[in-house]
Order: C-alpha cells, then sequence, then structure tokens
C-alpha cells in the first residue's frame, strides 16, 4: 500500500490501532533512560505519545499525514515532532538513543532499505527495536497481514544489518494474544505471531 492507500485507511475509523502503546514496545522500554527517540512508521503514533509521556524526545515519522495529524491530535499537550516521510527514504538529520518500527509492512527489499536506516540513525549504546508480524502468523496464528510478502522473521532482520557492528539482546518469534468474538457471540482468545528484535549498537 503506499501513503495515499493508507491515507484513505486511517480517514476511514476513528483509529486503525489501539490508543495505548503495543505491548511489546511497552515492555521492551519501560526500564530504558529517557532520551531521543525515533518511531519510525509511527502511525497514529500510539508508540511515540507514550515514549513522550516517559520523558523521551520523540520524533515520530510516517508517510500518511491523515495519521500524524489524528496523532498530533490525541497527543494533546504531549510534546512531539510529527515529521511526513517515508521510512525508506527520510533524510534524517539527527541521531537517537531509541529506534522504534513497528508493524511495518513492506516487502523485503524496501523493509531492509527502512531497517537499515533505521539503525544508522542510532547513536552509540543506543538500543534498536523491531516489531512485526511473523511469517508463520499467516499458517499458524491469527489476523494481521494476509499477503506473504509484507511478513518476516527475526532471522529476516538481522540479514537486513548484515555488515553491521551490533549487540542481538533479543530476536525471536513472541506470541500476542488477540481476544475477539466467536462464532457465538461471545469471546474467545486466539495467539498471533510477531518477531521482535532488540539490538544494541555498540
Amino acid at each position: 500500500m503506499d501513503a495515499e492507500a493508507w491515507n484513505e485507511r486511517y480517514a476511514a475509523s476513528e483509529l486503525v490501532w489501539s490508543i495505548g502503546p503495543n505491548q511489546f514496545v511497552e515492555g521492551e522500554c519501560a526500564d530504558l533512560p529517557p532520551g531521543r527517540a525515533l518511531d519510525l512508521a509511527a502511525g497514529e503514533g500510539r508508540n511515540a505519545i507514550w515514549l513522550a509521556r516517559r520523558g523521551w524526545d520523540v520524533t515520530a515519522v510516517d508517510f500518511s499525514q491523515v495519521a500524524l495529524d489524528k496523532g498530533r491530535t490525541l497527543a494533546g499537550e504531549v510534546a512531539v515532532e510529527w515529521v511526513c516521510a517515508d521510512a525508506t527514504t527520510w533524510p534524517r538529520t539527527d541521531s537517537y538513543d531509541l529506534v522504534v518500527i513497528a508493524y511495518l509492512q513492506l516487502p523485503a527489499t524496501e523493509r531492509r532499505e527502512a531497517v537499515r536506516r533505521g539503525f544508522a540513525a542510532l547513536r552509540a549504546g543506543g538500543t534498536f527495536l523491531l516489531v512485526g508480524h511473523d511469517t508463520t502468523n499467516l499458517t499458524e496464528g491469527t489476523g494481521g497481514p494476509q499477503d506473504a510478502s509484507v511478513l518476516l522473521t527475526a532471522e529476516d532482520v538481522l540479514s537486513d544489518l548484515a555488515g553491521e557492528e551490533l549487540e542481538v539482546e533479543r530476536a525471536e518469534r513472541v506470541e500476542r494474544l488477540v481476544t475477539g468474538a466467536d462464532e457465538h457471540g461471545g469471546e474467545s482468545t486466539r495467539t498471533a505471531y510477531d518477531c521482535l528484535v532488540r539490538l544494541r549498537r555498540p
């Protein structure tokens, strides 16, 4: 999907994603000391806003202006720098203590460009965190994109960064419980599979 398609998707509903941070972003970043953070492909800014509320100086980048405008409204008085740009071409001018890429859905070549740009934006000692829909979710999990070309594994992300100096803190498939209505009108809980990669730049 291009920027215009995402603009249409974001415009069609009040919120495409939840208002709170992604559970893995929250879990992995809660204990990090605040500094400068980049939320690359930020969408409506749920992770960026959460980080800013915890004292981070946050830049949120997404190619959907509609999503960013919604994020700005959600943020209210919370200070976030909102930048409309493509994650694969954004010409960054600064460096960061934390880079988050959450659920960026791109084919492998474009994903690799975004991942490498994100990692390149890290300062020494900084943390890189990527969470995405795992390839196995298509056949073993629930929900998420049904296009295999935009799914990925932790191994794919490490391959994207081949040649870079990095320390792997986590690189694995993780489970996310999804609650929804069952066929009888009640609730059922299913498992979605994501990949989680947390790296440190030496």
